[in-house]
């Protein structure tokens, strides 16, 4: 299904509320003036508010998606798409892809 690049100042967060932000952007595809995301790029997340065990299992670290487009590439890898998946460390919660560009659409 057709649907939004994500770019590096995409608005992304895990589940309890913290940050995350593409800990290598993708400089040679641009789109509204920012890198894009490709689906090799680690992601780093701050300001979790999910508690540390024994209370939880929490903070959220870091981040890996797991799904992105399937016709459109940069680089050879996947680029990240709004409807993409990914999995934070070591929680397993989801990211919440909340804020992307508008303009530029993959499949």
């Amino acid at each position: 299904m057709p649907g939004f690049l994500l770019h590096a100042g995409a608005t992304v967060l895990c589940s309890h509320g913290g940050q995350a932000q593409p800990g290598a952007p993708n400089p040679r595809v641009l789109v509204s003036g920012m890198a894009t995301v490709t689906i090799a790029a680690p992601w780093v997340v701050a300001g979790c508010g999910m508690p540390p065990p024994p209370a939880g299992n929490g903070p959220c670290i870091s981040a890996q998606f797991v799904s992105a487009a399937t016709r459109v590439q940069a680089n050879g890898q996947p680029l990240l798409l709004l409807d993409s998946q990914a999995s934070a460390a070591p929680t397993g919660t989801p990211l919440i892809i909340a804020a992307t560009q508008t303009r530029v659409m993959a499949i």
